[in-house]
Formats: structure tokens, sequence, C-alpha cells
């Protein structure tokens, strides 16, 4: 065996300790957040919060939108988009697209169960929650737990908050041009929250409108439209 492909097999060997070891860290880590609060009972106590809001109590379009920009293929995954992941991993690496690559059911695991601070330990340990979601709860069930517990900024925790907070209004009143500004608000809810980043939100509602038209929710006239339309929060 040639130098070069002893070294192969070294570095080989090498990435695959060191990824076997992330995934026993982060397989612990999960355990001992769903020793801490089982999934079952963390899903009850979310459901019972005052404002809790059923998915039939919410716009379609703040539904489509958080779809649109979040996980287009949120639907059709088993909790794990793996043309995401990649995508993602390639564009940090090569500096032109800095995505997370997490599906919804990935982020709902995060505000669940753990804190924001980048690591591959936690990472993987969403992995494990995650599936146990996928497995636990419906797709629709999924995403009405996640827009009711994600953060909107400006202290507005859950969609409830959010629509009546910012716009006076019901989850299920919202309009499109709504709809799109609060969908883009929990990427970086601080510096898109509207009481002090109201410019750069309106960039990032283009960013949820021009991904809601590519995914076939809304046309070109409505997303122009939904742009034009001046959506001021209240005080």
């Amino acid at each position: 065996m040639k130098w070069w492909q002893k070294l192969l097999v070294i570095l080989s060997c090498v990435v695959i300790l060191i990824i076997s070891i992330i995934t026993i860290m982060g397989y612990h880590q999960y355990q001992a957040a769903v020793r801490t609060i089982a999934l079952e009972d963390k899903i009850h106590e979310i459901r019972n919060q005052p404002h809790f809001t059923d998915i039939d109590e919410i716009s379609d379009d703040l539904l489509n939108a958080t779809i649109a920009i979040e996980d287009r293929r949120f639907y059709r995954h088993g909790g794990v988009d793996i043309l995401a992941t990649c995508r993602a991993m390639l564009g940090n690496i090569f500096g032109f697209n800095k995505s997370g690559g997490s599906t919804i059911t990935q982020q709902l695991g995060k505000n669940m169960y753990f804190g924001y601070e980048p690591s591959l330990t936690r990472k993987v340990a969403e992995l494990f929650v995650a599936r146990d979601l996928e497995q636990e709860l419906t797709k629709d069930e999924i995403l009405t737990i996640y827009v009711n517990i994600i953060n909107y900024g400006d202290n507005h925790m859950g969609v409830y908050e959010a629509a009546y907070g910012y716009f006076g209004v019901a989850p299920s009143q919202l309009t499109l041009a709504q709809a799109s500004m609060l969908a883009g608000l929990p990427q970086s809810p601080a510096n898109y929250q509207l009481s002090d980043h109201y410019e750069n939100a309106k960039v990032r509602q283009e960013q949820v409108l021009t991904a809601m038209v590519k995914a076939g929710y809304i046309n070109e006239r409505e997303k122009e439209a939904a742009l034009s339309e001046n959506v001021i929060p209240i005080d």
C-alpha cells in the first residue's frame, strides 16, 4: 500500500471516529433532554398554554409563508431534508448560501428542548427529537406547535402574541402582507423585529413572498400587491 493510500485510510478512520463520538454525545444530550420532560408531556404543556392557537384558527397565508421560507419540502420529508442539509453544508463551506438547512421539525425540536448556541452535538440531538416528533405527530400538528412557540421578536412568542401584538388582529385575520411579514421574523428576531428593524423586516418580507411564488402559493401580482401594502405595526 502506497503512503498516500495509508494516509487516506488513517484520515477516513479519524473522520469516522469523530462522527461516531459526536453522534454518541448528541444521543446522550437528547436522552438527557427527554428524561427531564418526556416529549408527550412537553407537547401537552405547549397545547395547554393560554394562547395556543389551533391550525384552523391561523391564516393559511401565515402557514404557507412559513413553509415556503423555512422548509418548502416540509410535507414530503420525514423530519430531515437531506437535500437542504447538503445544500446548506456546501453553501457554508463555499460561501454562496449561508443557510442552516434545518427543517421545521428540527427547529421545533430545538425550540422545545435546546438553546441557540451552535453545537454539532446539539444538531445531532435535534435529529433524534425530530425523529420522535415525526412519529408522534402529524405534519399539521408539528406546524401548528411550531408557529405557537417560535419567537417573532419584541417579546412576542407564538403567532397569537405576534398577530395581536404587532397588528391587533387574530391569527386567522392576518392578511398576506401581514403574514409574510411575520413569517420572516423567526430567522433572526432581534434583527427583524418590527419595533426597531422595520426596514430589515420589509427586505425579509420580499424574500418570503418570492419564496411563496416559487412554491406556488401565490402569483407575482399577489406578491407585488402585498409588498405595496403599508403594513404598519400598532404602537
